[in-house]
């Protein structure tokens, strides 16, 4: 029953962090950033997300880390990163090529 009690106040703790995150997120969208900061920040914090996800899976082979479900947790986001980075990523392309091949 304890290791439930636990996981449940580490999902409350990761869902405040989110919730925390994107409250910061959308906070700055007042702001007058420019696209190529805002996706240059994107990308360091998909890149970051990686290396948190490699350094915790890395502990865990060593037997530093033993709670699996932090190193799981952190492989999903960078999943979750990398498959969105991905998707921005074609959806420029396809604008890019359609910005081609308009007729001038």
């Amino acid at each position: 029953m304890t290791s439930i009690n636990s996981s449940a106040v580490k999902i409350d703790s990761l869902h405040d962090r989110v919730l925390e995150k994107a409250s910061e997120t959308l906070g700055q969208s007042g702001q007058n950033v420019d696209f190529s900061d805002r996706m240059k920040n994107a990308l360091t914090e998909v890149a970051d997300a990686q290396k948190q996800a490699a350094d915790s899976m890395k502990a865990f082979d060593l037997g530093i880390e033993t709670d699996l479900s932090k190193v799981m947790v952190d492989q999903q986001v960078s999943s979750l990163g990398f498959q969105l980075t991905l998707n921005v990523r074609n959806k420029m392309l396809s604008a890019y090529k359609d910005i081609l091949n308009m007729p001038v």
